[in-house]
């Protein structure tokens, strides 16, 4: 599996009872915070049909739910590529039967993106300024997403554009070259990204990753990823397709290890 990450820039870890175990306390824990009015409120967006739910998950920086440890065969294979750092409060993504609506403050073309390129991203990269000019603030190690609800392969998976870690790399090692690492979240990485992303779209398969709770997806920090549109017929409980995220941060940003590790 890790050499289909290196390879591919994402993999998918097949169900372990282990996995499922803590997905049903996440889910539980998760549904019990969102029944607070103001994170509905904070959270809800898309017209209702997606609830970003950042910083919803009670976990600690191991990952454990209500008592339940976050163990299975991707959170080692996550350790093995970046050692482990501290998982931050996971993020619990909801989306529901329509999705996508326009986001709040979202122009046309924005929202065309959300709707024909599923919003297609590479986390980190947050749009700064009035100009909303792409910057590296936030150093990912890797993306882990736990599937929390049974659905149909239709309700709005995760997608990610196979192999294109690859031609991020080179991109953003050719931006950043002779830069400074502690210097890096002032560089300006725009046109670089949106070159990159373009290619990334014409040479690179897009996959969906639908799977069920127990499984894992394990995805390279470079690759390009986003959420599919709801698919006429698509099924899921009347709480929603509910992933838990992690991207923890590389914690040294006088190192390199964003551009150099696995």
């Amino acid at each position: 599996m890790v050499a289909a990450l290196a390879d591919k820039g994402w993999a998918l870890f097949p169900p372990e009872p282990a996995v499922a175990d803590w997905a049903r306390a996440a889910r539980e824990a998760a549904l019990a915070r969102m029944a607070d009015p103001a994170r509905i409120e904070a959270g809800l967006d898309c017209e209702g049909t997606w609830f970003v739910g950042l910083d919803c998950l009670p976990n600690d920086a191991a990952g454990m739910v209500a008592d339940v440890p976050l163990t299975g065969a991707a959170r080692r294979a996550a350790r093995g590529l970046a050692g482990p750092p501290p998982l931050h409060e996971g993020q619990v993504s909801v989306v529901w039967p329509g999705y996508p609506r326009p986001r709040r403050g979202e122009g046309d073309a924005a929202f065309r993106y959300r709707l024909r390129r599923d919003a297609a991203h590479v986390d980190g990269l947050l749009p700064i300024g009035p100009d909303r000019r792409r910057m590296l603030r936030e150093r990912h190690a890797w993306l882990m997403g736990l599937p929390l609800t049974e659905t149909s392969p239709g309700a709005s998976p995760l997608v990610v554009w196979e192999g294109s870690h690859h031609l991020m790399r080179r991109a953003f090692a050719g931006a950043l070259s002779g830069i400074d690492p502690r210097d890096w979240a002032h560089v300006d990485l725009t046109e670089t990204y949106q070159t990159a992303r373009r290619a990334a779209f014409e040479t690179c398969p897009r996959v969906p990753l639908a799977a069920p709770p127990g499984a894992a997806m394990l995805i390279h920090r470079m690759t390009l990823h986003g959420v599919a549109p709801w698919a006429d017929g698509a099924e899921a409980p009347p709480e929603g397709r509910m992933i838990a995220y992690f991207r923890p941060e590389f914690p040294d940003p006088a190192r390199a290890d964003w551009l150099t590790a696995p």
